[in-house]
């Protein structure tokens, strides 16, 4: 098996890749999981309206920068003649590869008639596709969806030959039905069915939280890359990991220290990129300094305390008395 897998004329290592997360995966975030070794990343959906009404965000969302590289912007809509004309506009940016969403469960996009809707609408995803392919160029479109709209519809691999037909370059495919969101198991089958399906690269998404899951992940569906969404909350360290485990080596985790050493580094970066104001960019960066702090003693305490910082300073001082516990704790135990 190929250390690499090509989407078009991008290459990509075949270890792990980011996904696209609404209102988490922004570039700081994407950097700092970039920093720590994932393959791909994609931006935060974009809506294909949005953007062709000229939104005074597209810049901010479509921007590429060469360290996040290769990296795709994600589109979503649900009307052929505008995801052309804003696949032409991204094209500005000089992404590696336009993404388009068709997995979103939430209601908001949903109730657009885009993002997992599509997967009730075969022949319009088709259509949407067909139409952003020749609007792109050389630059290879890849959508991703989900398993299907529910239980009784499970119709992923009908639905991936469509848009082989229709010119996409790869598949990503969450391996849960909209009406799960995000509950219940992903299902490994319907990815190895779609990569059974179709002769384009498959991407697997689903429940993957560390080495030994994205292992499985490639040995139990064949998929060509895996994708990584929740399981990097508060941990671009699963991107090293997972690399480790696919190269059969060891993986030391990271120290509580270099845990709130990245955290705050990780704020800086979103203080720095976000344009706003510190208390403003503050607001950005709690979830993410609570999710560096899960899983340790006390942490439910602290990360209360994250959804109250409001400016670096503030941040500073709660690692070091993060850290203060425990190490106190490790002292009383001894």
């Amino acid at each position: 098996m190929s250390d690499t897998i090509k989407i078009g004329r991008v290459t990509i290592p075949r270890t792990a890749a980011l996904a696209p997360m609404a209102g988490v995966a922004d570039r700081a975030y994407r950097l700092m999981c970039k920093r720590y070794g994932a393959a791909y990343v994609v931006s935060e959906m974009v809506s294909a309206k949005g953007i062709c009404y000229s939104d005074r965000k597209t810049a901010e969302l479509c921007t590429v920068t060469d360290e996040e590289r290769p990296m795709a912007v994600q589109l979503f809509g649900s009307e052929p003649d505008f995801m052309a004309e804003a696949v032409k506009i991204v094209l500005e940016y000089a992404p590696d590869i336009i993404d388009i969403n068709m997995g979103c469960p939430v209601p908001k996009v949903v109730g657009t008639g885009a993002g997992s809707a599509l997967m009730k609408d075969v022949k319009l995803a088709a259509s949407i596709t067909e139409v952003a392919v020749k609007a792109a160029g050389d630059v290879p479109v890849t959508v991703k969806i989900r398993s299907g709209w529910n239980s009784d519809s499970i119709n992923a691999p009908e639905m991936a030959k469509a848009l082989e037909s229709a010119g996409a370059a790869a598949i990503a495919v969450h391996g849960r039905t909209r009406d799960m969101f995000y509950s219940g198991e992903s299902d490994s089958g319907i990815i190895r069915a779609v990569k059974q399906a179709v002769s384009v690269p498959v991407i697997g998404n689903g429940d993957v939280t560390d080495g030994a899951s994205c292992k499985a992940m490639y040995e139990e569906t064949g998929c060509d890359l895996v994708m990584i969404g929740r399981g990097s909350y508060g941990n671009p360290f699963i991107f090293r990991e997972t690399e480790a485990a696919l190269k059969g080596e060891e993986y030391i985790p990271p120290s509580l220290d270099e845990k709130m050493r990245v955290m705050l580094e990780h704020i800086r970066l979103i203080l720095e990129l976000s344009g706003k104001c510190e208390e403003l960019a503050m607001h950005e960066a709690r979830k993410h300094a609570a999710w560096y702090m899960n899983g340790y003693y006390g942490s439910a305490r602290f990360r209360g305390r994250c959804y109250q910082l409001s400016s670096y300073a503030e941040a500073e001082a709660l690692a070091e008395e993060f850290m203060e516990l425990q190490k106190s704790r490790e002292i009383n135990n001894m």
